[in-house]
């Protein structure tokens, strides 16, 4: 398929709108920020065999692939806008692009972001996007704002897609197809949907000290936004969101998943003690479920403690890539 074939493919499913003056069909876009606003920019890329499965279908590979750029906006509190996207694609194939096109603009629609540009080519497949959003200027969550003494958040229930990709790479779960247990079948949509917490952040705007997504494990990107802020966190397992197990499942893969199986695109942040009521009325409204799970320390590094009150040492503390 000619690349001027498969733009407009792409095309046809974008509206006009006033905010983008020149879209798709010259050499670049030209947009129109709201008035007074600062620009959040973000870009990601996902690569066959190492962000996921060969056999993921277009569909879920779509969604995912603006998904994870949706994430970093809302861990900026930032309101999507616009976006780019860039394929490689190994062959020629109309219905695996149509089908694409239907999880990414299913979950651009949702979101009320315009495709505005991008780029095609022939290659192993890959796909990347630059998202852009906008936001108030100094109401930008960050990584470098956490206070010693803050508490530690995390929305949704960070594990359970590391659990699909465990599940996927010993041969237990097919990626194509729905589960027959319902468990499974939850935590397959959570590896191949990821639900970016755009309403959080925005409401978090204000509130949250520090703020980061949850691409590499919980512990890996609590980390970073540690050691941005120059401070530490200590973290109690029996804090954790509680996780369903299925048969053949111990508790201690549940933890491991948890706290470093990564691809979860849930938010981590920081906020006062006394905003607890506050977090938890913000994060309602946003409709997502929040729990408190730590809190910040001036003593550097991340720290779980057990039921005991002993460190923990978790088997992994970041997301592995696909390696097949």
């Amino acid at each position: 398929m000619p690349e001027f074939d498969l733009i407009a493919r792409l095309r046809v499913r974008i509206a006009a709108r006033a905010d983008v003056p020149l879209g798709i069909g010259d050499d670049a876009a030209l947009l129109q920020p709201p008035p007074g606003e600062q620009l959040a920019i973000t870009a990601d890329t996902l690569n066959a065999g190492v962000h996921f499965p060969h056999e993921t279908r277009a569909e879920d590979l779509g969604w995912k692939t603006l998904a994870v750029n949706l994430s970093d906006l809302a861990a900026m509190g930032a309101q999507p806008r616009w976006c780019t996207l860039s394929l490689s694609l190994p062959h020629d194939d109309a219905a695996w692009v149509d089908a694409f096109a239907d999880g990414f603009f299913a979950l651009a629609d949702a979101h009320d972001i315009a495709l505005v540009g991008g780029d095609t080519t022939r290659g192993p497949l890959s796909c990347a996007v630059t998202a852009i959003g906008s936001l108030p200027p100094g109401a930008a969550l960050r990584r470098d704002g956490a206070r010693v003494g803050d508490d530690v958040w995390v929305t949704g229930a960070p594990g359970e897609a590391a659990a699909a990709l465990s599940l996927w790479q010993a041969g237990q779960l097919d990626v194509t197809c729905a589960a027959a247990d319902p468990l499974h079948e939850l935590w397959r949509g959570r590896l191949l949907r990821p639900q970016p917490r755009v309403q959080a952040g925005l409401r978090l705007r204000g509130l949250a000290h520090a703020c980061v997504d949850i691409s590499d494990g919980l512990l890996a990107d609590l980390g970073h936004l540690c050691e941005r802020s120059g401070v530490g966190a200590q973290l109690a397992l029996a804090a954790l969101p509680a996780m369903p197990r299925s048969t053949g499942v111990s508790a201690l893969q549940c933890i491991g998943w948890q706290l470093g199986g990564g691809d979860d695109y849930e938010l981590c942040f920081t906020a006062a003690v006394q905003h607890r009521d506050a977090v938890a009325q913000a994060m309602d409204f946003a409709g997502v479920a929040v729990t408190r799970i730590g809190q910040i320390v001036a003593t550097p590094g991340v720290v779980v403690h057990d039921a005991d009150g002993n460190p923990w040492q978790p088997p992994q503390r970041g997301y592995q890539h696909f390696v097949g």
